[in-house]
């Protein structure tokens, strides 16, 4: 249960957001996640009510240069609003892919200014460009120049403790044009480590106008009327802790619950085969490893290292599936057995 204090209603989540033009239908988002949300994932989210949904980060130059796996990440399916989000650390680059971007169907455009990657940092993209906000404006002003749909900006709080600056760079973004900004509660040098501040993000609030989304350590529903009321955002951004559970956000709405124990198998079941057949077989099967993992963590995390493996590198797609339903199954009826006895 969510304490008693808590003054904002758990109705807050479920309202509508409009973003420029551009209406969403409740407060509680997935976040973009490379190598996660692809295109399954997305389509999941979305059919259980995530508010809206965003491609993995594609790649400015990249896209712009005909890379095959920046076109796919680009790929959707019937999901409205489509949101995509674009690096990179040149506004020619980032201009001429946004161009490509809206003409492809994106509905928004979002700027990554939040990746802390090193392998993205490392080539000045992503939370590297807090380091330098002259320079990430030139980037923001070169976007929201070039297209006609809203363009939108998630960053964290600054690059360490010593700089702070995500409400400067809100500030000046949004009198670029920005229309909603995303906060990630830590900073880079954080990575994922401690705990997401939320009463930093608050900050921002108090600088913009436009509509903040508050992300970082979001896992429940009390969460998210505490990010709220502590940030004063307007939505929620869900990450992590959607990972081997992409019904997670529409359940933060209000509008899915989560399943049982027979209904996490249907929906991995579908999950994986969704995987297979997005990728094909051979390369499906090693990008579905890691959901593989995350299922059964969250829900068989008593399965023998033994047995997980040796499901994580089958290559039978349909003794998978019967293998992860089976040990979501056997791990509830211990769970249940417990309580009982207890």
């Amino acid at each position: 249960m969510c304490p008693k204090d808590m003054h904002l209603p758990l109705s807050a989540l479920s309202s509508s957001l409009r973003i420029g033009n551009v209406e969403i239908r409740n407060r509680a988002a997935l976040a973009p996640m490379s190598g996660v949300t692809d295109l399954p994932f997305r389509m999941l989210a979305w059919r259980f009510g995530a508010g809206f949904v965003v491609t993995e980060m594609v790649a400015s130059r990249e896209l712009v240069c005909n890379a095959a796996e920046s076109w796919a990440r680009l790929r959707n399916s019937g999901i409205k609003p489509h949101i995509v989000q674009l690096a990179g650390r040149e506004a020619q680059w980032m201009a001429e892919a946004a161009r490509i971007v809206e003409a492809n169907g994106a509905d928004i455009i979002d700027i990554n200014m939040g990746c802390p990657a090193k392998k993205v940092t490392g080539g000045y993209s992503g939370s590297a460009l807090m380091r330098d906000p002259d320079h990430a404006l030139s980037l923001i002003e070169a976007t929201v120049k070039t297209v006609s749909v809203p363009v939108t900006l998630k960053m964290r709080l600054g690059w360490d403790e010593n700089s702070i600056n995500a409400p400067l760079i809100a500030r000046r973004a949004e009198a670029a044009g920005v229309q909603a900004i995303t906060i990630h509660g830590r900073t880079r040098m954080q990575f994922y480590n401690g705990k997401a501040n939320w009463d930093a993000i608050r900050a921002v609030r108090d600088v913009i106008s436009i509509p903040l989304i508050a992300n970082g350590d979001v896992d429940t529903v009390c969460d998210a009327v505490e990010i709220l009321r502590r940030s004063g955002a307007d939505a929620v951004m869900v990450g992590r802790s959607s990972q081997g559970r992409p019904w997670h956000a529409g359940v933060l709405a209000g509008v899915a619950a989560d399943p049982d124990a027979m209904g996490v198998a249907r929906i991995f079941a579908e999950h994986y085969a969704m995987m297979l057949e997005f990728y094909g077989t051979e390369i499906g099967l090693r990008h579905a490893r890691k959901h593989v993992g995350w299922y059964l963590d969250r829900f068989a995390p008593d399965l023998p290292a033994t047995e997980k493996a040796a499901i994580l590198t089958s290559t039978d797609a349909a003794l998978v599936s019967d293998q992860v339903a089976a040990a979501i199954a056997r791990s509830r009826i211990e769970t249940l057995s417990e309580e009982i006895a207890a």
